[in-house]
């Protein structure tokens, strides 16, 4: 079920997420949200580190992505000691 509240923006332009909503999705302090904006509209989604097992998936199909391009493993080491010089 969907619960709907109501809340304002204060100078500071922080806005409460109402005690109802936060227990019912079990948000607690620092968690950090995506803000997206569209017309009169403001979504929050909640941003979570993926677990191992998805981490996993994410790190398998950049693997897939990569060999499909052609991209070797010296290709990024390379990126990276070029970056590190520009610094």
């Amino acid at each position: 079920m969907t619960a709907i509240e109501t809340t304002k923006m204060s100078s500071k332009g922080q806005v409460v997420i109402p005690e109802a909503i936060r227990n019912r999705l079990g948000l607690k302090t620092g968690d950090r949200f995506l803000v997206m904006g569209d017309k009169d509209a403001v979504i929050l989604k909640t941003l979570s580190n993926p677990s191992i097992h998805e981490f996993d998936d994410l790190i398998r199909e950049a693997r897939k992505q990569a060999k499909a391009t052609g991209l070797k493993r010296s290709d990024i080491v390379n990126t990276i000691a070029k970056s590190r010089r520009q610094k």
